[in-house]
């Protein structure tokens, strides 16, 4: 199993776990996961998205999507 697999195992089980929780364990979990979720959307951006690191937009290519932007 990879090592993003196993974070992602890592992180809902945490989530689960925590579920009713009354003693922030299950906030702290959340603010991990989406952290987890705005790193990989960082690394799929800097893939997809040619206008730099200043996040000038780049004009589309024929056929392509503005969603998968």
């Amino acid at each position: 199993m990879s090592s993003d697999q196993e974070k992602h195992q890592d992180l809902l089980r945490a989530l689960k776990a925590s579920q009713g929780q009354r003693d922030g364990s299950f906030d702290e979990a959340v603010i991990r996961a989406f952290e987890h979720v705005f790193e990989h959307l960082g690394r799929l951006n800097s893939h997809v998205s040619l206008g730099g690191p200043e996040g000038e937009d780049r004009h589309l290519k024929a056929g392509e999507s503005p969603t998968l932007r």
